[in-house]
């Protein structure tokens, strides 16, 4: 199996040559970025995807790789439900096997407060069509017979899944060039020109395109690009680590995650972990601005993110990056091609201990690789998926909040939609990009 994370050490594998016009420029060659690529291609669109670094560099190959309904905002349960479906007839149209396995997903309860909170989620979550049930103390022993610890109960979503992000993405990629998307790595989108208040072309590093549509799907980077353009939205990034193990016997062969430590099985016979509460935030200029959305936010669960007191080099809220260059001036997208931050140790020893104690016919797994990637989140846990108003035939689809992956297909199906102003068929008012400076009152998600 290929190791990654992926970075621009690898050379990239997309090379297409650029045309003097599009239908559809299409920013970030994340999954979101990708998926809405291959939908407008079905569509009959002439779409082009510029990508910075190599796709899925970032952080659509660094997740969990779960493909989950399970503790999603009441708004996503149907464009989760939707993903789902959309992954399966995906992973039957590519030519690699992307390892996806529907194995369930279960939030275990530490405690009754726990418990309670899952009851919660699944009463307004239940009329949307989900498979989740409630499980006992005995229930979640049944279920995992191996572990050596018991929890107070559990949410259990069996139809849940489960896929290889790195595999996965870049496979839908080669699905996506295949159908006519032209795809281009290691080619910045440096700025949208703009004639009569709407847009007319992207400028990238390797010269222009003319377009009057444009989806923006740049994860850590979109409030960068966002913010050149005089559009703002509060949306921060922090650091989460992962690993994943040798080789071990196959203690549970689905997802799960408690309180201390996340874990799932993988195709190659290791687990890929994490410690759960764990996650860096880099304070840079970003974070000052975006506070007083974030406040409310940060008294709720105020012990869930460790502050750094400034992002490495060239990071999208580094102090030195540049907030404004013109179209001939080198980019903070150039500057920094994979968003690649170190790992870190700390959580994926301690994941590593806490999975060991959990399972202990898993007592000789060691560590054999782990990263780091960048989440994209904003104030209230759901993303921005909107066509922006002040800058006609730009779409935004951003601030995943760690979960992009399993809804990607379903968002990228939403963003060409938006793209090419086709009616939506679901409610998407919830990630309207408005909802910050409308004088609307946030609603934190979930959070679960």
């Amino acid at each position: 199996m290929q190791d990654f994370p992926i970075s621009e050490a690898q050379p990239p594998e997309h090379l297409a040559e650029l045309p003097r016009s599009a239908d559809v420029v299409v920013i970030g060659g994340g999954v979101i970025g990708v998926c809405a690529s291959l939908f407008l291609a079905r569509a009959g669109r002439k779409v082009v995807l510029l990508e910075k670094g190599r796709v899925a560099g970032e952080q659509s190959s660094r997740n969990w790789g779960w493909i989950r309904v399970t503790g999603r905002d009441e708004a996503e349960i149907p464009i989760a439900l939707e993903a789902q479906r959309l992954w399966q007839q995906l992973a039957g149209e590519v030519a690699t096997d992307i390892g996806l396995t529907q194995a369930g997903v279960a939030y275990l309860a530490e405690d009754e407060a726990d418990h309670r909170g899952h009851a919660e989620w699944l009463e307004a979550a239940k009329p949307l069509g989900v498979s989740s049930v409630l499980l006992d103390r005995d229930g979640v022993a049944e279920l995992m017979p191996k572990a050596s610890r018991r929890w107070y109960g559990a949410l259990w979503t069996p139809t849940d899944m489960r896929a290889e992000p790195f595999v996965a993405v870049p496979a839908v990629a080669r699905l996506a060039a295949a159908e006519g998307v032209l795809i281009r790595e290691a080619c910045a989108a440096r700025l949208l020109e703009t004639a009569h208040g709407r847009i007319e072309a992207v400028v990238c590093e390797h010269g222009r395109i003319q377009t009057r549509a444009v989806v923006l799907a740049g994860g850590a980077w979109s409030s960068l690009f966002l913010r050149r353009h005089g559009l703002k939205i509060p949306q921060l990034a922090v650091r989460s680590t992962a690993g994943r193990t040798t080789e071990v016997d196959n203690v549970f062969n689905g997802n799960a995650v408690d309180g201390r430590v996340a874990f799932r099985r993988r195709r190659d016979g290791g687990y890929t972990i994490a410690q759960e509460v764990r996650s860096d935030l880099f304070i840079g200029p970003d974070a000052f601005r975006a506070l007083p959305f974030f406040a409310r936010q940060l008294l709720r669960r105020p012990f869930q993110v460790s502050y750094r007191p400034a992002a490495p080099r060239h990071f999208p809220d580094a102090w030195g990056t540049k907030r404004t260059w013109g179209a001939d001036e080198q980019s903070p997208f150039e500057r920094m091609r994979v968003l690649n931050p170190p790992p870190n140790d700390r959580a994926t020893a301690n994941a590593l201990r806490l999975f060991k104690h959990t399972f202990v016919e898993a007592s000789d797994a060691r560590l054999a690789q782990h990263w780091a990637g960048m989440i994209d989140f904003m104030p209230d846990m759901v993303p921005v998926v909107d066509r922006v108003a002040d800058l006609p035939g730009l779409t935004v689809a951003t601030g995943m909040t760690g979960h992009g992956f399993g809804i990607g297909p379903a968002f990228g199906r939403i963003a060409a939609d938006l793209a090419q102003d086709k009616p939506i068929d679901h409610d998407i008012s919830r990630f309207r990009f408005a909802r910050f400076t409308d004088g609307s009152r946030l609603v934190p998600g979930p959070g679960l």
